[in-house]
């Protein structure tokens, strides 16, 4: 690109205006929009797209040594919880989407951790506690990913573990440079939760957190790999590595054990639908909250996105006040369904969402929403996509919750453990109360898209609260903006926070909108003229990566986030 061509690429940094037109001076894009990072990245035999380039590397060659897309999407896994620690690891959970294209079926694994059997209301209120704490031992559940990774193989899967861990086990002995967005993140969390046991050992071999560029190892999660490869799940869940784990959570006073990791066990369960404007949406049931994206695009639908305009006051109004609505009933419904009677079919139903769409002014924001007959802002994840030259594609999301999870790095293992359980509510007869062998209610989402009975595309939105809203946005732009895989994700975004919570705690102001930077001012001086509060550009806007089958050709388009340092990348 000429360096004229590098404002296209900057819009979305601040330096233009994201409804610039196509002719004005700075625009020498021959195709796509102005503020498009790059093109669409095109494939015919397989796809990987991750929030770090090596790991999207190591992806391929699981695909072209004859893995599956799963095979791939395990290896970058592993991959990603050494290179971004800061997102993802073995210390937490994951959920995943896969099209099996054999079966011609779509199917949802439920890969998320329980409460422990000590973590009961009665011991947060005879230890006067009103909310979980964020770090420290208290806030740790099950881990479930590396018995995702197992179940996935399991059913899916070509080549042996060992050989899915190896490039990981690899690079977490030998090195691997520190990325840009990773090394700052880690400083983030040297501060956060540096002072822990373990942490500097870990992470820190040098005396501080890798600075970009810089070589790093963590030969402990190298043995802790290899465990894993010779003795499969059961060597973390009952094995040594379950072992240690209980010694160092008794040890820091958690409530998380041996029987606790003994117990568990993944759930195999079937996504769930909402059609929009001709595209067959696809989310996973609660515990998590993919149905608030169904549920907000139910709403969307009954208006005419299109004529709104990308960029324009009315569009971003509606937008926030249906995220509100839906909110409201995230913070009411949804849990661990075992647990609690959650009306999924009702609430991503296009009947409700016609009740609901009636209390939305066309020109006035509302300061506070009551739920239909703070804590959640906050998460780092990790995000990929896989398909492979069989057309079988994995949609699959991993998470410590908060970047690097609670803080607890049990002795010599070289990963964290996960927070999740600080999203437990302490309100006595919420649906997400605490209570032992229970799953938290969950930020991260897996989401897939059909199209005519066919898969069409497999994406995902990482980062906290903005995950619904981020994948309502792609699909928006997408099918009522007419972006494309890549511009979709490249678009600045809209961020609302402030709504009531699983945790409790209620939205009372209407909450913060926050525009990315790229809107223009008019814009948010229309906003706060309809009564909408606007925050600062530098709040965490997701992370995206997505993949796109084109039947038709027999290809696959890549996309990647342009605010992480991913890469999508095909063969």
């Amino acid at each position: 690109m000429q360096c004229k061509g590098l404002w296209t690429g900057l819009v979305l940094l601040g330096f233009g205006d994201i409804g610039m037109a196509e002719t004005e001076p700075g625009y020498d894009r021959v195709t796509g929009r102005s503020f498009a990072s790059r093109s669409e990245v095109i494939a015919p035999h397989g796809m990987a797209a991750t929030s770090q380039p090596l790991a999207t590397q190591v992806a391929l060659d699981i695909l072209k040594a004859g893995g599956s897309a799963v095979d791939a999407a395990i290896a970058a896994n592993a991959a990603l919880g050494l290179m971004e620690p800061t997102g993802c690891g073995i210390g937490g959970d994951l959920f995943a989407i896969v099209w099996d294209a054999d079966k011609k079926e779509l199917t949802g694994l439920n890969a998320s951790g329980r409460a422990p059997k000590a973590m009961t209301l009665e011991y947060f209120e005879k230890n006067g506690i009103d909310v979980i704490p964020s770090l420290g031992p208290l806030p740790v559940s099950v881990p479930g990913a590396v018995d995702g990774w197992f179940e996935l193989h399991g059913r899916y899967g070509r080549l042996p573990m060992a050989d899915l861990l190896a490039p990981a086990i690899n690079y977490a002995k030998n090195g691997f440079p520190v990325s840009e967005v990773i090394a700052h993140v880690m400083s983030v969390n040297r501060a956060r939760i540096g002072h822990y046991p373990g942490f500097a050992d870990t992470f820190m071999p040098g005396g501080d957190t890798p600075k970009t560029g810089e070589m790093f190892r963590n030969p402990r999660l190298a043995e802790t790999y290899e465990r894993i490869a010779a003795g499969g799940r059961d060597e973390f869940y009952k094995g040594d590595i379950a072992k240690t784990i209980d010694s160092f959570m008794t040890e820091q006073g958690g409530l998380l054990r041996y029987e606790d990791l003994a117990a568990h066990r993944s759930e195999w369960i079937t996504p769930v639908s909402t059609n929009y404007r001709g595209w067959e949406v696809y989310e996973l049931p609660p515990n998590g909250q993919g149905i608030a994206a169904l549920q907000m695009l139910n709403i969307l639908e009954g208006y005419d996105v299109a004529a709104m305009g990308f960029a324009s006051a009315r569009y971003i109004h509606t937008l926030v006040e249906a995220k509100k609505l839906v909110y409201e009933d995230r913070a009411r419904f949804y849990a661990d369904m075992d647990f609690a009677d959650v009306p999924v079919a009702r609430l991503i139903s296009k009947d409700y969402a016609n009740e609901r769409r009636k209390l939305i002014s066309p020109d006035r924001a509302a300061p506070t929403y009551a739920a239909g007959d703070a804590l959640l802002e906050s998460g780092d994840t990790v995000y990929l996509t896989i398909a492979d030259s069989d057309g079988n594609m994995v949609s699959l999301i991993q998470s410590n919750y908060w970047g690097m999870g609670s803080g607890m790095i049990p002795g010599e293992l070289g990963f964290g453990l996960q927070n999740r359980a600080e999203l437990f509510s302490l309100e006595e007869g919420h649906a997400n109360v605490v209570a032992p062998g229970k799953r938290p209610f969950h930020t991260i989402i897996p989401a897939f898209v059909m199209k005519d009975g066919r898969p069409f595309i497999s994406f995902g939105v990482m980062g906290g609260a903005m995950q619904p809203q981020g994948h309502a946005q792609i699909i928006v732009n997408m099918l009522d903006f007419g972006m494309n895989l890549q511009e979709a994700g490249d678009a600045a975004r809209v961020r609302h926070s402030g709504s009531s919570q699983p945790t409790g705690g209620y939205m009372t102001d209407g909450g913060v909108v926050y525009l990315e930077r790229g809107f223009s001012e008019d814009l948010r001086r229309e906003l706060e003229a309809m009564g909408h509060t606007i925050g600062s550009s530098t709040v965490d806007f997701g992370g995206y990566q997505a993949i796109l089958w084109d039947e038709g050709e027999g290809v696959y388009y890549g996309a990647s986030e342009v605010r992480k340092d991913g890469q999508a990348a095909g063969y």
